[in-house]
């Protein structure tokens, strides 16, 4: 079925539920472990069903961006957004007068998707994340129809807010009649957030940058976006993920957001202070320790979107993406049979005995020790001073990105890594 168009005081951190408040639903179950969003391979419906398998405690809706355009997360963002239809361009997603082919077949990777969490999640009844980019990374990544960054346009910036809050709307309450146990968390991707305040966000030709947004509107959009997909039925709670340095916790505590999601391996000391505010105020914490990817110095595969947040973090002039070869490599890896994309995502009987390392252990992460993966967590909570015992209530434990540029069978063992990771934050919080 398609969808259609004041901080307190640390002691009192024991009284406060997911929002601040009291006699609240938690978020999360304590020792809860989840995923960013992307996996490898093509197949939704085998990598919904191995989200579901290996994430029980907080499954999430799955972006593969290996099928290529319109898998990506500025694709899937930019079709489900009402009335801004977008084409893809050499440079990536663009903003067109109206639909076109490559609309039209995002739009039906989105339909794929919601088909497969539909059939993975029968019988579930629990938290249920879903991911899409936030409205200040999709203005970063969409261009204006002569070329130019919509973030280059306050006028453009808000209209993508709204439209993509509309959309969004529109598919949470669809997920929700087609998932009827589920209590929705909506996470909003904001990899170029900082770089978005910063005024680090290359314009189309790489010689400047995008002038910066102040944190006012900045927020302000964010909270457009966080508040309508709060008011939807079925949605428990609202958040944001950015897995890149400097991520303003203050700024999106005050645009609504319920959780946030960090890369805690990008944390130092200067953090500490921050953190402990927004904890002290009620916020949730998913912290990735897990390495997202066993093969240093790989990318994702190649799309609009690929990329985004590392020109924005780091400056750097623009990436010509490779969307044709992405298309092909998507097409060429496709399985001949359902069996085949089962086998190649670990679903099979067998697969086991194939040994835990696999190509994880051909260089690859040691994911042998989960209490040392989760170490920093643990450090971090001791100097805030906050009881142990609330530990594996406020923090989740992620991959420190997507999966997208890892292969399949270290994509499921690292999902395991960090289920056993966040049991350590409950069974040895100190």
């Amino acid at each position: 079925m398609p969808f259609t168009h004041g901080v307190n005081q640390r002691h009192n951190l024991d009284l406060m539920t997911t929002d601040g408040g009291t006699a609240e639903t938690a978020l999360w179950p304590a020792g809860a472990a989840t995923g960013v969003g992307s996996l490898p391979g093509i197949d939704p419906l085998a990598a919904a069903k191995l989200v579901f398998d290996e994430l029980p405690d907080l499954p999430h809706l799955v972006e593969l961006p290996g099928r290529g355009p319109g898998g990506d997360m500025l694709g899937r963002a930019a079709v489900i957004a009402l009335d801004l239809p977008v084409d893809l361009q050499p440079s990536g997603w663009r903003l067109v007068p109206r639909p076109g082919m490559d609309y039209r077949r995002a739009r039906g990777l989105v339909e794929h998707d919601l088909d497969a969490l539909e059939e993975a999640a029968q019988g579930y009844a629990g938290p249920l994340k879903i991911a899409v980019a936030g409205p200040w990374t999709l203005a970063a990544g969409v261009e204006l129809t002569r070329g130019h960054k919509a973030l280059s346009d306050p006028g453009a910036t808000r209209d993508l807010a709204e439209s993509l809050a509309a959309g969004l709307a529109e598919m949470l309450a669809t997920i929700a009649r087609r998932v009827p146990g589920a209590r929705l968390l909506v996470q909003l991707d904001e990899p170029s957030l900082p770089a978005v305040i910063a005024g680090r966000v290359r314009t189309p030709s790489g010689f400047s940058v995008v002038r910066a947004v102040e944190e006012g509107p900045a927020a302000e959009r964010l909270a457009l976006v966080l508040a309508a997909a709060s008011r939807v039925d079925g949605v428990t709670g609202v958040g944001v993920h950015c897995c890149a340095p400097d991520v303003p916790l203050e700024l999106l505590r005050r645009a609504g957001a319920q959780f946030v999601g960090l890369d805690a391996t990008l944390l130092t000391q200067k953090a500490d202070e921050a953190i402990g505010e927004a904890v002290e105020a009620g916020l949730r914490l998913m912290m990735g320790v897990v390495p997202s990817t066993d093969q240093p110095g790989a990318s994702p595969p190649p799309s609009p979107s690929a990329g985004v947040a590392a020109d924005a973090a780091a400056g750097s002039g623009p990436r010509r993406r490779a969307v044709a070869a992405a298309a092909a490599g998507a097409r060429a890896s496709a399985p001949g049979t359902a069996r085949g994309a089962a086998g190649r995502l670990g679903l099979l009987d067998g697969d086991e005995g194939e040994g835990v390392g696999g190509e994880a252990d051909r260089g690859g992460p040691e994911l042998s020790d989960p209490g040392r993966t989760v170490d920093p967590v643990r450090t971090l909570w001791r100097r805030l001073g906050f009881r142990p015992e609330r530990l594996a209530e406020v923090v989740a434990v992620t991959p420190t990105c997507g999966l997208a540029g890892a292969s399949e069978r270290y994509a499921r063992l690292a999902m395991r890594h960090c289920r056993a990771a966040a049991r350590v934050l409950v069974e040895s919080p100190e």
